[in-house]
C-alpha cells in the first residue's frame, strides 16, 4: 500500500466555482498510482471542495444562484459578522456542501463520470488564496 500526500492552492476572484479536476490527476499522474483512492480536502471555513457538472458552465452559475438565494447576505438575524456581511453565509454554505471528496482511481485515472468534474466553490466576495491537501492511497 502506497500513501502519497500532498498540497496546492487555488487563486479565487472571489464567489464561484474554480476546476481543480486536472491538478488532482497530476498528482495521481506524479506518484504512478494505479489503483486507490484519492481525497481532496480544503483548508478553510468558507469554501467547499464539490464534484460537478463540467460541460456547461451554466449550471455552476445556477448552483452558485441557488446557493445565494438558500442563504442570503446581510440577514439581520445573523451576528457573527467579523469578516463582512458574506462571513457568516459563507460559513453555512460551507456546511450545507462538504470540505472533502473522495474519488476512486482504477488504472491511473479518477473515475469521475463522463460530466463530472472536481471544483473548489468558494463562497466569498474577495479574492482568496486557498490552501487544499490531496491524499492517495492504493498501489
Amino acid at each position: 500500500m502506497h500513501i502519497e500526500t500532498g498540497y496546492f492552492s487555488v487563486q479565487t476572484n472571489g464567489k464561484g466555482t474554480y476546476e481543480i479536476t486536472d491538478e488532482i490527476q497530476r498528482k495521481i499522474d506524479k506518484c504512478g498510482l494505479r489503483s486507490g483512492t484519492v481525497t481532496v480536502f480544503v483548508q478553510h471555513t468558507s469554501c467547499s471542495v464539490i464534484v460537478m457538472e463540467n460541460a456547461d458552465p451554466t449550471a455552476r452559475r445556477d448552483l452558485e444562484e441557488f446557493f445565494n438565494r438558500l442563504v442570503p447576505e446581510d440577514t439581520d438575524y445573523f451576528t457573527h459578522w467579523s469578516e463582512g456581511s458574506d462571513d457568516m453565509p459563507s460559513h453555512i454554505r460551507m456546511v450545507l456542501t462538504r470540505t472533502s471528496e473522495t474519488i476512486p482511481i482504477v488504472d491511473g485515472k479518477m473515475q469521475l463520470g463522463t460530466w463530472q468534474g472536481i471544483f473548489l466553490f468558494e463562497h466569498r466576495d474577495a479574492p482568496h488564496r486557498r490552501k487544499l491537501s490531496t491524499t492517495i492511497i492504493g498501489e
